[in-house]
């Protein structure tokens, strides 16, 4: 369903995977006139120039694409207005936009944000609200402000978060549902109520930093496992086993007791309170396996430490 005045004129800034469900259903629906996602990075052995997953995926469409480096020059801003578009979608975008960037289309920018704001501006929402064994979570269509993640909320749509959720099933989950809501509002932006964020609630979602990764096995397993799910697959949460480096992509809590990091049983860990099933790992260099496959090539390893 689009606006009774027909296709709005859409600008699209995004770049990585999470985007491209919102750029197809837009451009399916709307006058996609021009995307823009971040500049093409060296990638791969080669180290060759790599468009973003926006960039392909518009020059699949026929879409022309823009990648500057910044928007703060007159120059990039004049293009941008020059587009005389009636709306720009944001959907992880990666770069500042500028007052005059913001204020060019008739209808502003509006922003795709993966969590129900205020809780979780920033940018790790996904992971952050797994690790913090939050119940659910979900999606806002956000009008665009100076300010991180502090514009006014148009529409949002919750889900909820599960035992078995890892960041990756659960960043899918939320990229359909964004495109899905996106597509609604656009339908009826002009009509649409901005309701100002609360004051109480608010929490910021930090990068993820790599140093965040190795597992303590001292915390309880409840949180251990979601420091699991929440880093799985990127950067993926790791420990020292008796053969090298183990990338911990899923585990559940179970019960058990020992001391922290002994397995127990298969790939049973102990931790402060409790213990965690390990159920996807991915050694050095090799495949992601599950425990059984690990065991395989490792021989039982009950008794030994985990560090």
């Amino acid at each position: 369903m689009t606006h009774p005045a027909g296709p709005l004129r859409v600008i699209f800034m995004g770049t990585p995977d999470f985007s491209v469900p919102a750029l197809e259903a837009i451009h399916a629906a709307h006058e996609v006139t021009c995307v823009y996602t971040q500049p093409p990075r060296p990638a791969g052995r080669g180290k060759q120039p790599r468009p973003t997953p926006v960039h392909a995926r518009a020059e699949a469409l026929g879409l022309p694409v823009h990648h500057p480096v910044s928007l703060k020059g007159e120059k990039a801003q004049a293009e941008f207005a020059a587009l005389g578009a009636d709306v720009a979608v944001v959907v992880a975008y990666g770069l500042i936009l500028p007052q005059a960037v913001l204020d060019a289309p008739r209808h502003g920018c509006v922003n795709i944000h993966a969590s129900l704001l205020p809780r979780w501006r920033g940018a790790a929402p996904i992971q952050r609200a797994i690790m913090a064994g939050d119940a659910e979570t979900g999606v806002c269509i956000m009008q665009m402000e100076a300010g991180l993640d502090t514009g006014p909320v148009l529409m949002r749509a919750a889900t909820p978060i599960t035992a078995e959720d890892t960041s990756a099933c659960l960043h899918d989950r939320l990229s359909q549902m964004g495109a899905k809501l996106i597509v609604k509002a656009l339908a009826r932006l002009p009509d649409l109520v901005p309701v100002p964020q609360p004051d109480a609630g608010v929490t910021y979602a930090d990068k993820i930093d790599k140093s965040e990764a190795r597992v303590d096995w001292t915390r309880p397993a409840e949180e251990v496992a979601r420091h699991i799910r929440g880093l799985s697959p990127f950067p993926g949460a790791w420990c020292e086993a008796p053969f090298g480096r183990l990338k911990l992509l899923d585990a559940r809590a179970v019960a058990g007791q020992g001391a922290p990091g002994e397995v127990l049983e298969g790939l049973t860990v102990a931790c402060g309170s409790a213990a965690v099933e390990l159920l996807k790992v991915q050694r050095e260099g090799k495949r992601a396996m599950t425990t059984g496959e690990l065991l395989r090539g490792t021989g039982p390893l009950i008794g030994t430490r985990l560090s």
